[in-house]
């Protein structure tokens, strides 16, 4: 019999591949600190949203939830590093939308001078990744720290959206692209896209780490997404060569 009390009763395997919440970066983030760094770096202050703005955004999104379980789909660095605790996690298919590498990063992953590129969720196609549940219990506490991991810049728009998972369908709060983001890029082929990633480091890390975590996720969990292991595969020979844009 399953134990329906263990986050990972459906994928053991991933017990000791996701970052324990309490051990995440995000859920300690010292704005003042980041915002001193990102000022002598010489950005504006409205690198990221206010604080207001971002409780707006959490109380507008979820005030028809409270007192429910919630799903949060993962589709990029979230699948290994949530920052807030869950009592299940699923494998999940999207259709109606696709993982791109279309968001400039000039902070985290990359530099002003040489950006790096992040996922973002946008129109068309299909996505697979992961969905955590938060209890109805924990939601209040819990979201706090969904807003300070995916909400921080301008990147994304929460939407709940249908998606398949083995056990039946469930509406999940997906992070999709922000059409008002100025960081948001056009389309590019693949070749330039693994130039970028493999030139690229922030404050974060390399750019190409954060492709690798990604793929690792998706061999370890057997999720298909062939454009991306094609992608960490030209990014691994680019940044070998040291080949960028």
């Amino acid at each position: 019999m399953p134990d329906h009390s263990d986050p990972f009763r459906h994928h053991p395997r991933l017990r000791d591949k996701i970052i324990k919440p309490e051990l995440s970066r995000f859920r300690t983030l010292d704005f003042s600190v980041i915002d001193a760094e990102m000022k002598a770096r010489g950005l504006p202050d409205t690198w990221r949203r206010s604080d207001e703005e971002r409780e707006t955004s959490r109380l507008d999104t979820l005030k028809d939830r409270w007192g429910s379980d919630i799903w949060v789909f993962a589709y990029g660095s979230l699948m290994w590093d949530p920052a807030f605790h869950f009592s299940e996690v699923r494998r999940a298919s999207l259709t109606g939308y696709h993982r791109r590498f279309c968001l400039q990063s000039e902070v985290g992953r990359g530099t002003a001078e040489r950006p790096g590129l992040m996922a973002g969720l946008d129109t068309g196609g299909q996505c697979n990744g992961l969905v955590f549940r938060i209890e109805a219990e924990r939601l209040e506490e819990e979201s706090h720290f969904v807003w300070r991991r995916e909400m921080l810049m301008h990147s994304y728009t929460p939407e709940f959206l249908e998606m398949e998972t083995e056990l039946g369908s469930v509406e999940a709060m997906a992070f999709v692209v922000n059409r008002d983001n100025p960081l948001l890029l056009p389309p590019m082929s693949l070749e330039e896209t693994a130039r970028r990633i493999a030139g690229a480091e922030g404050f974060l890390g390399p750019n190409i780490d954060y492709v690798e975590n990604l793929a690792a996720s998706f061999e370890l969990m057997n999720l298909e997404d062939d454009e991306l292991f094609q992608l960490r595969d030209l990014a691994r020979v680019y940044r070998a060569g040291g080949e960028s844009v």
